[in-house]
């Protein structure tokens, strides 16, 4: 009987480690995924600069042909 216990035991401590572990690899999953969508909103506002700059031009070459 003490066999058949111990065995539950480690089988339970089994899955809590292999569970921890993939819970660790979904967190930095996710970290990846989060990191990833930061450089692209960088790179969205830095391109949305470079459009505001140069409608900011175009404005005020329409502004002078006036």
């Amino acid at each position: 009987m003490q066999v058949v216990v111990l065995a539950v035991i480690i089988g339970t401590l089994a899955a809590i480690v292999y569970s921890l572990r993939i819970l660790v690899l979904m967190e930095r999953r996710v970290a990846r995924i989060d990191e990833n969508l930061l450089a692209i909103t960088r790179r969205i506002a830095s391109e949305e600069l470079k459009i505001e700059s140069e409608e900011k031009k175009i404005e005020k070459a329409i502004k002078r042909r006036k």
